[in-house]
């Protein structure tokens, strides 16, 4: 997974999906802000790609940029797509695979 880290001047109206970019057979990340109290970091997946299973000691907030993807929460699989959301609860065992290219904003705020 490549990562990017973005510098982005604060107070500018910019749109999400054009901040990150598809590379083929690769998933990339940009991270938007980086603080103790939470990250938001966008993502670009290409087709087929995905992250396996893992989990992460804070609730994440998922939103979809572009595409389709299918994220899996305790095994249950959730289709999402362009303009939908997710919650995925902390320490809950979770994993993304891209159904089409797609694009996501992860937002995890520390406790």
């Amino acid at each position: 997974m490549n990562k990017t880290p973005l510098n982005l001047p604060h107070s500018k109206v910019t749109e999400l999906e054009k901040l990150v970019n598809y590379q083929p057979n690769s998933i990339v990340s940009s991270t938007l802000i980086d603080k103790k109290v939470g990250t938001i970091t966008l993502f670009a997946f290409d087709q087929g790609q995905g992250l396996s299973e893992h989990s992460a000691p804070y609730d994440a907030f998922v939103f979809l940029l572009d595409g389709k993807a299918e994220f899996s929460i305790l095994g249950k699989p959730y289709p999402a797509e362009k303009g939908g959301m997710l919650i995925m609860p902390a320490n809950d065992p979770h994993a993304v695979k891209a159904i089409t290219p797609f694009k996501m904003m992860l937002v995890m705020i520390r406790e």
